[in-house]
């Protein structure tokens, strides 16, 4: 996947519904400053930086360093992986996951202190060459 380009506030602002609207907005902000980098549309995920990962296995592909979409049902917080941050996660509030997503349906109700630290740690993972599962080299 790559970035694909395209106006991220356009985006943000046709979201639904407005709950997910303000949550986008909020996930903006607090990925720019963790990231240092501003937001690109890549399809219908917002994300914040590039890398390249390689798995063992030989499949490979590109990435944001850290990203999320907002859907209809829940946003969607993309981490490097659940299971990295189940202290944290029995801290958030109100989420439901798998392996490497957190689904949020509404982050008034989660920890935002909680999923800040989250993400520090998923950026800090990522960028620092992926752990024991994939092979990353950081782009942008």
């Amino acid at each position: 996947m790559k970035a694909t380009g395209g106006s991220v506030e356009e985006y943000i602002a046709a979201v639904t519904p407005e709950r997910r609207r303000r949550d986008a907005q909020t996930l903006v902000t607090m990925m720019r400053e963790i990231s240092g980098r501003e937001p690109e549309l890549w399809g219908t995920i917002i994300g914040f930086g590039s890398c390249h990962y390689r798995y063992p296995t030989g499949t490979e592909g590109d990435m944001p360093l850290l990203s999320f979409a907002p859907r209809k049902a829940s946003t969607t917080v993309y981490v490097d992986a659940v299971a990295a941050h189940t202290d944290d996660l029995a801290k958030l509030g109100p989420h439901t996951s798998s392996v490497s997503c957190l689904y949020i349906t509404d982050l008034e109700k989660v920890d935002l202190d909680v999923l800040r630290h989250i993400l520090v740690q998923s950026f800090a993972s990522v960028t620092s060459g992926g752990g024991e599962y994939a092979a990353i080299t950081v782009t942008s």
